[in-house]
């Protein structure tokens, strides 16, 4: 949470001065969640599908940090090679996949890949994982993945972050059903609802959400009660979010109630999370000042007749 919080603070100063090319999109408000996501799954055995606000969730995960900056920056020793930018990267055959902006889509991917495990006999204690926002749920493309994945009973877990507005629209203008945990009753999956400023709330009912799906339990769906705390993307002021809605309790920031609950619990004291701070300052900063030093792509350097053998052997 720590790491992803002062990455994407970092990211949003080169916004600003005009060092990135594209959106940039935070999870300010939505770490606990995504982290508490991303550290029950296993990197290079579950699969994670992340949406655009789950820095926190792939930190977690275990995405390499020059990862997120070489490809914010454009290098082309990122994974993305230079040729896409920002949160659309991932590391497929590691199990983390590149976001996509079809909001929804995740889920048909992600059970996509689960099913084909299933076939081929490697499906045991794997987990499938994505996220998506309230107003993502409202697509075709969401309860049609959904209600695939339950008739085929996938240890899918679906991480909604409702954070009461799809862009600049209220959840009131987005769907009559009472609660979203309307919508996994639906299609017959488990659901459970969680405070999202909440960390250790976040960490028990992930952990659990997780857990049953690798144990065979079908897919699950936890819906977590925030509040986007930035805009839409470093483009948007958020100012349509009315001043009582930040005032309430779902607009608290998850990191100081994570700070304050670590403390009282004893899992650290505050030389520790100082600690903790002044660590992950140095990793960012070494982190973009090599992405920065590395060069981006070279049209004269790719091989684009490559693409082209390729297509005509497969016409052949």
């Amino acid at each position: 949470m720590l790491e992803a919080r002062h990455l994407e603070a970092k990211l949003a100063s080169l916004y600003k001065a005009g060092k990135i090319v594209g959106g940039v999109y935070l999870g300010k408000g939505q770490e606990a969640l995504s982290a508490s996501l991303g550290a029950c799954l296993e990197w290079g055995r579950d699969i994670f599908a992340p949406l655009i606000r789950d820095q926190g969730g792939r930190t977690a995960f275990g995405e390499p940090i020059l990862d997120c900056t070489r490809t914010y920056l454009g290098s082309a020793a990122g994974p993305m090679r230079g040729r896409d930018g920002n949160i659309h990267r991932g590391r497929p055959t590691e199990g983390l996949l590149a976001m996509i902006s079809h909001l929804g889509t995740s889920v048909s991917v992600v059970s996509g890949m689960l099913l084909a495990r299933r076939l081929q006999g490697t499906l045991d204690g794997v987990v499938g994982a994505t996220s998506i926002g309230d107003g993502g749920t409202s697509t075709g493309s969401f309860h049609e993945g959904l209600n695939a994945a339950a008739v085929e009973r996938l240890p899918l877990v679906v991480a909604v972050a409702n954070n009461q507005f799809a862009y600049s629209t209220p959840t009131d203008r987005q769907f009559a059903c009472a609660d979203l945990l309307d919508r996994a009753a639906g299609y017959g999956v488990e659901g459970r609802e969680v405070d999202g400023t909440d960390f250790l709330e976040c960490v028990r009912t992930m952990a659990g959400a997780v857990q049953r799906a690798r144990q065979g339990g079908g897919p699950q769906m936890v819906v977590a009660r925030l509040l986007r705390l930035s805009g839409h993307g470093e483009h948007d002021d958020a100012s349509y979010v009315p001043e009582d809605v930040r005032a309430g309790r779902f607009g608290r920031d998850c990191m100081e109630v994570a700070h304050q609950q670590m403390i009282e619990s004893g899992y650290a004291d505050e030389a520790e999370i100082a600690g903790w701070r002044s660590e992950i300052v140095d990793r960012v900063q070494e982190a973009l000042a090599t992405a920065t030093r590395e060069h981006g792509p070279n049209p004269w350097d790719e091989r684009w007749e490559a693409r082209a053998t390729n297509l005509l052997t497969v016409v052949d």
